[in-house]
C-alpha cells in the first residue's frame, strides 16, 4: 500500500451511464448493479483521464492509501483482451456479452485508400439478393475525414458507431441514404484527434443535420458525448439526432437533444 491519489466514485451522483469505462483505458472501472465502481486498485494511475468522461462529476481524484499502479499487469491484461475469445464471458462491458442471434437480416496518410473521393450511391434497383448501397464518399473513418471535403459542406452528417451496419440491417436504406459517413469506435480506437476533427466538421462543414446511429452497450455512450461535446465548443445551436441499436438488430431508443 502506498500512499498516492487514486480516483474517487460518488455513488450518489453517478447515473451508471458508463463513459467512465470507456474513458478508462487501463480497465480499473466497471459498472455493477448500475454505479461505476473501482475494481482494480491497481490500475488506476491516478491521472484522472475517466473524469472528463462523467456528465454528472461523480468523478474525482482523491489521496489516500491504495495498491500501488501495476503497469505490468495492466499492459497484460490489455493484451489478454485483444486476444480471441471463447464464446462466453462473465462481466465486464455489456457489449462484450455472448449473445445467439436469429437469421441475418443484411448487412451493410500516405495510404492509398485514404484518398478523398466521392461515390455514386446505386440508384437503380440492384439484382435480386444484393442490397444497393447508399455510401456517398470515401474515407469514412473519423481519423481519415476531412472537414473541408465538399460531400460534408452544408450535408446531413451520419456519426455511426463501426458495429451498427452490422446490427442493423437496413443500416443503408434507413440510416445513410442522402448522408455523408463518419465512423468510430468509443471503447477500441485511439480517440485522440476525435473531438478536435468533430469540432471541425460543424464549424468548418456547418452540417444541415447531424444523426448519431450507436449501439445500446454503455461503452457505445462515448459516441454520443463526443458529438455533443464538439457541438457546443463549436457554439453551433444544431439539434442533433440519437438513434440507439439494440444488439439483437432493432431500434431500441432515439431522442433529440
Amino acid at each position: 500500500m502506498a500512499l498516492r491519489e487514486i480516483i474517487r466514485i460518488d455513488e450518489d451522483l453517478c447515473n451508471g451511464c458508463g463513459n467512465c469505462v470507456t474513458g478508462c483505458h487501463e480497465g480499473a472501472l466497471e459498472v455493477i448493479g448500475g454505479k461505476a465502481k473501482l475494481v482494480r486498485e491497481s490500475f488506476c494511475d491516478g491521472l484522472g483521464a475517466c473524469i472528463g468522461t462523467c456528465p454528472t462529476g461523480a468523478l474525482t481524484i482523491e489521496k489516500r492509501d491504495a495498491n500501488e499502479f501495476d503497469e505490468a499487469a495492466v499492459a497484460a491484461t490489455m493484451a489478454a483482451a485483444a486476444a480471441p475469445k471463447p464464446a462466453t464471458h462473465g462481466g465486464g462491458c455489456l457489449g462484450a456479452a455472448a449473445r445467439t442471434f436469429g437469421p441475418a437480416q443484411g448487412h451493410g496518410g500516405g495510404c492509398p485508400g485514404s484518398m478523398q473521393r466521392q461515390l455514386q450511391p446505386t440508384a437503380t434497383e440492384a439484382p435480386a439478393g444484393l442490397v444497393p448501397s447508399q455510401l456517398a464518399q470515401w474515407p469514412i473513418q473519423l481519423h481519415l475525414v476531412h472537414p473541408l471535403a465538399p460531400q460534408f459542406q452544408g450535408g446531413h452528417l451520419l456519426v455511426a458507431a463501426d458495429c451498427t451496419a452490422f446490427a442493423f440491417g437496413a443500416f443503408h436504406s434507413e440510416f445513410l441514404k442522402g448522408k455523408a459517413l463518419v465512423i468510430a469506435c468509443p471503447k477500441l480506437d485511439d480517440d485522440e484527434g476525435y473531438l478536435e476533427k468533430l469540432i471541425d466538421l460543424f464549424t468548418d462543414a456547418k452540417p444541415a443535420s447531424v444523426t448519431v446511429a450507436r449501439m445500446e452497450v454503455p461503452c457505445c455512450g462515448g459516441l454520443v458525448r463526443l458529438v455533443t461535446e464538439a457541438r457546443d465548443r463549436a457554439e453551433s445551436t444544431l439539434k442533433i439526432e440519437e438513434v440507439i441499436v439494440g444488439v439483437e438488430g432493432g431500434i431500441v431508443g432515439h431522442r433529440m437533444f
